[in-house]
């Protein structure tokens, strides 16, 4: 875990917030996926779902992001609000299937510059289960880091540690 750069007033569970929010409001974020040589990054929209401590993106099957994220399931999400100098990072682990029906709740008319609609077979479902986040909420300061991870899903404290480290 990375020490904060910078000292913060905000509680860990406050840091938590912040970055789940940031990445719902900001949407569009830099993926970032591993070939095994070199990292890939592509803008992607995301679909942030905190109270399932999920992101979700709609991807098309011939991508090679999806046999980057089968062989290296460990990713990462840069959110940017460059006007407002605010910054996001998640990284956790993805998983890619072929949930229909998830599909088709997540579709929006943005997807219809990809697909003619929800039911093309060519769509897959990426699944981010995030791990790890940092904010930056000022300019080119690091807030802090947080430790996303299941423990707060399930009611459990979190471990603060020395370094602002929480648990999602």
């Amino acid at each position: 875990m990375v020490k904060p750069h910078h000292s913060t007033d905000l509680t860990p569970a406050e840091v938590q917030d912040r970055i789940w929010e940031l990445a719902k409001k900001i949407d569009i974020c830099m993926f970032t996926t591993w070939d095994g040589e070199r990292q890939r990054s592509r803008p992607l929209s995301a679909r942030v779902f905190r109270n399932e401590h999920a992101i979700y993106f709609l991807v098309d099957e011939a991508g090679h992001k999806n046999e980057q994220v089968e062989a290296f399931p460990f990713v990462s999400l840069a959110f940017v609000d460059s006007a407002g100098h605010k910054y996001a990072v998640i990284s956790g682990r993805a998983k890619l299937s072929n949930d229909r029906a998830r599909i088709a709740d997540l579709w929006s008319d943005w997807d219809k510059a990809w697909w003619a609609d929800a039911s093309d077979p060519a769509i897959r479902l990426l699944t981010i289960t995030p791990e790890d986040g940092e904010l930056w909420d000022s300019p080119n300061v690091l807030v802090s880091t947080a430790k996303m991870a299941f423990a707060a899903v399930t009611g459990q404290t979190p471990d603060m540690g020395d370094n602002a480290k929480v648990k999602l």
